[in-house]
Order: structure tokens, then C-alpha cells, then sequence
């Protein structure tokens, strides 16, 4: 007999899980043909919005921690996707460089999101209302946490 705030369907938390972990699956065929994971996949996303980034800013836009950046920007260079470098200024900075390669396979999976949208159920406005609502959610924690 669980206790009523216990109970799954009563938590906000599982079905953000369960859907956060049902686009993770549906991308892996997506991103198959680039040999790309989700995680690298944002990675490279950041990487191409916002150009050359620190572990540490890459880390902090994507909500990963060093543990798991390091290893995956490793197998990133490995592939030629990226170089890291350490910072002329301040060498305890390790510095993110796409390669040509890199800038390359954005062109190679630009048509990814539009693929994706076609597992969406919601219209673009309830699309940009939960969103922003997530955003809101993850303000909240970062308030909470600072």
C-alpha cells in the first residue's frame, strides 16, 4: 500500500524522466549514420552555436559534469571532430576547438531536428509552452542550488 505522494503517477519527476529517456532512444538512429550519441551530439550543438568554449563552459551549458565531459570529448577528438588546447592566458583552462571536420558534420546532421519532430505530439505552440516551462523548472533548481 503506497503512500499517496509516493505513488509514480504522482510525480512530476518520472514522466520528465521517462520522456527524457525516450528522446535519448529515438535520436540513436538518427544519429547513427554520424556515429554521434546524444551526449556529443549537444556537445557538438554547443560547440557550433557558440564557437570555441572551456570544459568548464561547455559543462555548465549542458548540465554535464567534468567525469563525464572529459571522456567524451576524448572519443570528440579522437573522430577529428575537435582539438583541445590549453588556454594561452590561463593554462589551467582547457580550450574546445571544432576542427573542419567538426564544422563539416553540422551540415551532416542539420536535418535531425526536423526528423525528431515528427515523434513530437505537440503543436509548436504547446511545443514552446513546455519549454519554456522546463526552463522555468531549471531556474528554479539552479536558484536553489547557487
Amino acid at each position: 500500500m503506497a503512500l499517496e505522494q509516493l505513488k509514480l503517477e504522482n510525480q512530476l519527476c518520472f514522466p520528465l524522466y521517462a520522456c527524457s529517456k525516450a528522446i535519448t532512444r529515438a535520436y540513436g538512429p538518427l544519429l547513427k549514420q554520424s556515429g554521434l550519441t546524444y551526449t556529443q551530439y549537444i556537445t557538438m550543438m554547443a560547440l557550433w552555436e557558440y564557437g570555441d568554449s572551456s570544459v568548464k563552459e561547455l559543462g555548465e551549458r549542458l548540465f554535464l559534469d567534468s567525469g563525464t565531459l572529459t571522456p567524451l570529448l576524448k572519443k570528440l577528438e579522437k573522430r577529428g571532430y575537435v582539438e583541445r588546447t590549453r588556454d594561452s592566458v590561463d593554462e589551467r583552462k582547457l580550450v574546445v576547438t571544432l576542427t573542419e571536420r567538426g564544422r563539416e558534420l553540422e551540415s551532416e546532421v542539420a536535418d535531425v531536428p526536423s526528423q525528431m519532430a515528427c515523434n513530437v505530439t505537440l503543436t509548436p505552440e504547446e511545443g514552446a509552452q513546455f519549454a519554456a516551462l522546463l526552463h522555468k523548472m531549471i531556474d528554479g533548481f539552479e536558484v536553489q542550488k547557487g
